[in-house]
């Protein structure tokens, strides 16, 4: 078994990202900062996330706010971050509770603010679609019969744009296509799957010698866990993303480089 491991090419784009950091503050007075706000006080889960936020700003020198909000307080926040001309980069933490202030919340962020790339004015690529490839290109994954297992907005629907667009012929599937799954992926060499269902896809799925990139989240009893189940971790044939430190550590650097790209126009708005 091969392991593709996020941990292990990140450090490379931290170092990068800091040397960009300390060129902004010296030479345009820019301090890039983060707001990541928030509306689901009660899950460790995510607390867990924003921490791993916050670490990761402190790491490149990127400051990271957080504030942590009611139903009632949200869009306003929102707002008001969306005025800060100190703030360059402007989040809601998923999941959003109640889950129907999601949408609203997400389009409340302006354009150039809106670094997860996730309202449909984005002006930057979603950062775990951006990590995946990221991922694939750091160990030369070769993109031929691509395998993409869920088409969520976070990850799967962003993620097949990218990729055709790119001209890589690209297989799609979700809940609608369960009859038909397992056939179809072992038809696949490469396999991206991101259904926030625990154990969804199996050994018997995948074929022999196959690239898997488990990039779906879940908590079970605060645990988090990946699509794939434990049988496939057993077979020493494939490529795969490790249970921790796969896409993940990409994904927050991801997220970091649409933060520092914002900061950098606005850079060159003064300049213009």
């Amino acid at each position: 078994m091969k392991l593709l491991s996020g941990s292990e090419l990140v450090d490379f784009i931290k170092e990068r990202q800091a040397k960009q950091v300390r060129n902004l503050k010296q030479a345009h007075h820019i301090h890039p900062t983060l707001a990541i706000v928030r509306c689901n006080t009660q899950s460790d889960v995510i607390s867990t996330y924003v921490r791993l936020k916050q670490a990761y700003g402190d790491d490149i020198g990127v400051e990271v706010a957080v504030y942590s909000e009611t139903p009632d307080s949200l869009i306003a926040r929102i707002e008001s971050l969306n005025e800060d001309d100190s703030v360059h980069g402007v989040i809601v933490q998923l999941p959003v509770t109640p889950a129907d202030l999601t949408e609203g919340a997400i389009e409340a962020v302006m354009a150039d603010k809106d670094v997860d790339g996730l309202s449909s004015h984005a002006q930057f690529d979603p950062a775990t679609p951006t990590a995946i490839l990221w991922l694939l290109a750091g160990y030369n994954i070769n993109l031929e019969h691509v395998a993409i297992v869920g088409r969520g907005r976070l990850v799967g629907a962003p993620l097949e744009k990218m990729l055709r667009n790119s001209g890589v012929d690209v297989m799609s599937y979700d809940e609608t296509s369960a009859d038909v799954l397992p056939e179809e992926l072992r038809k696949a060499k490469v396999i991206i799957t991101a259904t926030g269902q625990p154990g969804v896809i199996t050994a018997d799925m995948i074929a022999q010698n196959a690239v898997v990139v488990d990039a779906g989240t879940a908590s079970e009893g605060g645990v988090i866990r990946g699509d794939v189940a434990h049988d496939v971790r057993e077979r020493q044939d494939l490529t795969i993303t490790p249970e921790r430190g796969g896409v993940g550590p990409l994904t927050v650097a991801a997220l970091f480089d649409n933060v520092l790209l914002a900061a950098r126009r606005v850079a060159e708005s003064r300049q213009n």
